[in-house]
């Protein structure tokens, strides 16, 4: 039989589409690059997919399509869930026109019985990513409630095994690996954000697979408000991601003529996590909203005076960041009307006089003399009820009806889909970004939704209350051109590649304990660069664990990310503000490296060390961190190999500014360290270096150029 297929090719991915088959086309194959094929060549690919009729089985055999349908005897998850008041529940949306550039292909589907059309567009991006976006469209004369429209991704045999991430706030970004088996893997956050807990991304791939190496898929969905990743294997094998957001009873009711379109959904693709998260990082970087200029060093003011705003402290706070090399000062929580601990003022954005009697002009002023940029912190999304705008307007407050929600950190949530709140929130912060000199607003949403309705209605409104969150961000770019906002929520809670479309860093997590930092920036790197990712120097005691660490690790787990301290440096002898003057000043000489290379994690035998490096694109450089976790059961422990080297070049590797020596109990000089060392990237990556021995909770940082 004579098969009907399109090809689709971009950065190395091939996506090969079946559209033969009932209902919508099926992907079968979405990975390597499969180079020119015939005609015949496709037609063969996709007539070899096609399943037997089996034993007890449905008669004709169902695929899994970008939308699978029970109409088409699809028995797993479906693509699509709704209905009209319990009636006209199982669509049978079928292909009815198709449009195809080399890379890119949009597919329209009807349901004349059902009164629904479905738009699919599907692209294969220059950095090999495959995109899915879904648009549903109600044709009839009545109301469709939809629960679910999920864009699919089909997984290869070979993927057995999965990993997402789990947490909770100080500790997000947590590993987990489990088998797939028949059944469905389900992650979903109802909390009104991605969450602490929620993941990242869901990843599947060959059983083992790791940074290195291991054929391995996963899906992303571009959403800052309640979504859904599952993980599926059927009794017939078929195993697929899905990526959507997650509708909440009754939330989404499409009118006659109106469409509901999905957040984009984006699948990635590697031998290797670390090359599925370069195409992430391919793609993020070429996004024309993101950050081009260099990320400027960042003095956050929290851990250093959490609510007490003193001028003179910060002042003197202001000068000794200038002194070591800051470039953005930015003043958290606590500057505005009745905000002297967390309990009230929050929604009350106006300048508290009692703190600060002649305004904000005084510190912005010295920070601006004193060559930074000047930052603030909001956090409009929040209301205290022991504030003027709670006692003014309860109901802007999200709530069922009747009662207020389960208070958390003693706050509620403002509907920003109201619009004389939304008017409010964005008058307020257009007025204070008026009247001063602020560059940068450090954005923060510190509880989860619960009971999320408006108080007018009583229905549920995320999604309405994530679009003018959106709306909101967009419009203050508008008004206040290179103005830059970080995307925090309880630290790690919000990061989604729909919130950083607006925002131009993520707060990685609230916890700088550079030990617990080592999991968290390696699995959010999976989906952002470096550049992204908020890393700062703490203190010499971490708020979080009280734990205690060197500069030399503090500064060095920041090293390759948008760095900056959080910590009170008002008080440093002369040599602590030398040294952490040398980290930020050998920061600033590679950070164009660190915020263009390639990010590359080595699989380690030896589970007490890391190394992770970044790689210039055009191989010439890189830098690479050592740490030791843990103490060994070796002692010395074995080699290191370096990956991610060009494996024809040849490489000079010696210790990195700031390191002149290995730190550490060492009892005889570590050669290579001592005048470095000369040999190929095929060498490093394969016979690699002696490990240095280093004290638990210790860091070296090595410097690799090509000859």
């Amino acid at each position: 039989m004579q098969r009907s297929t399109l090809h689709l090719r971009n950065g190395d991915t091939s996506v090969v589409l079946d559209l033969t088959t009932d209902g919508l086309p099926a992907i079968v194959h979405w990975g390597t690059d499969l180079g020119d094929l015939t005609t015949a060549e496709l037609d063969g690919l996709a007539l070899a997919a096609v399943p037997q009729r089996v034993s007890g089985g449905i008669d004709v055999p169902a695929r899994l399509t970008l939308l699978p349908q029970d109409a088409f005897g699809w028995q797993g998850t479906p693509g699509l869930d709704g209905h009209r008041a319990g009636l006209l529940f199982s669509s049978a949306l079928a292909l009815t026109s198709h449009t195809a550039t080399e890379h890119s292909a949009t597919f329209t589907a009807r349901d004349d019985v059902a009164g629904l059309e479905l738009l699919v567009e599907l692209d294969v991006t220059p950095a090999g990513l495959l995109t899915q976006r879904l648009t549903l469209t109600n044709l009839a004369d009545t109301p469709f409630e939809l629960g679910a429209l999920a864009p699919t991704f089909p997984l290869p045999a070979t993927a057995t095994e999965i990993l997402d991430t789990t947490g909770r706030h100080l500790r997000e970004r947590s590993p987990q690996r489990r088998d797939l088996t028949v059944g469905i893997h389900l992650r979903e956050s109802r909390k009104g954000r991605p969450g602490a807990d929620a993941s990242l991304l869901l990843a599947a791939g060959e059983r083992g697979f790791g940074f290195e190496s291991g054929l391995v898929h996963a899906v992303h969905v571009a959403w800052s408000g309640n979504h859904r990743l599952a993980a599926e294997r059927t009794v017939t094998a078929e195993s697929f991601l899905q990526a959507s957001e997650l509708l909440l009873a009754g939330e989404l009711v499409l009118a006659p003529g109106e469409s509901y379109t999905t957040p984009l959904a984006m699948g990635s693709w590697g031998e290797g996590l670390n090359e599925l998260a370069g195409r992430f990082h391919t793609e993020v970087r070429g996004r024309a909203v993101h950050p081009t200029r260099p990320r400027p060093v960042t003095l956050n003011t929290w851990e250093a005076v959490y609510f007490d705003h003193d001028l003179a402290t910060l002042t003197a706070l202001a000068e000794r960041a200038a002194r070591v090399g800051v470039e953005r000062f930015v003043l958290d929580d606590g500057w505005f009307l009745g905000r002297r601990d967390d309990t009230a003022g929050l929604g009350d954005w106006y300048v508290d006089a009692d703190v600060w009697p002649e305004g904000l002009d005084p510190l912005i002023s010295t920070v601006r003399n004193l060559g930074m940029e000047f930052g603030l912190w909001f956090e409009p999304e929040m209301v205290n009820p022991d504030s003027d705008l709670a006692r003014a307007h309860p109901d802007w407050l999200l709530q069922p009806a009747g009662r207020l929600p389960v208070p958390a950190r003693q706050q509620q949530v403002l509907n920003l889909a109201i619009p004389e709140a939304f008017d409010y929130i964005l008058t307020r912060i257009d007025d204070l970004l008026s009247t001063y000199d602020i560059a940068y607003i450090k954005w923060d949403h510190n509880r989860d939704l619960l009971g999320a309705g408006d108080a007018r209605t009583g229905r549920v409104v995320v999604h309405e209350h994530t679009l003018a969150l959106y709306r909101l961000l967009d419009e203050l770019k508008v008004r206040h051109p290179g103005l830059e906002i970080e995307s925090c929520a309880s630290g790690g809670a919000r990061v989604d590649l729909g919130i950083l479309e607006r925002t131009d860093r993520i707060w990685t997590s609230d916890c700088i304990d550079p030990i617990e930092r080592l999991d968290n920036q390696r699995y959010t790197g999976l989906l952002l660069p470096p550049e992204l990712m908020g890393a700062h120097i703490s203190g010499p005691r971490s708020h979080s664990t009280h734990r205690s660490h060197d500069l030399s690790l503090r500064a060095g787990i920041a090293f390759f990310h948008h760095l900056g301290i959080e910590w009170d440096i008002s008080r440093l002898t002369d040599a602590e503000e030398a040294e952490l003057t040398r980290w930020v000043g050998a920061h600033k000489a590679v950070r164009d490296l660190a915020h263009t290379g390639r990010v590359v994690h080595a699989d380690l035998p030896d589970e007490s060390m890391d190394l992770r490096g970044v790689v210039a694109a055009d191989g010439s450089r890189a830098l690479f961190t050592i740490t030791q976790r843990t103490t060994s059961a070796n002692y010395p422990t074995g080699r290191l190999h370096l990956p991610g080297l060009d494996p024809l070049r040849s490489y000079t590797v010696r210790l990195a500014e700031p390191f002149d020596a290995v730190p550490g109990p060492g009892q005889s000089p570590l050669l290579w360290a001592q005048d470095g060392v000369t040999t190929t990237g095929r060498a490093l990556a394969t016979a690699g270096l002696q490990a240095p021995i280093l004290y638990p909770e210790e860091l070296l940082l090595i410097d690799v150029r090509a000859l």
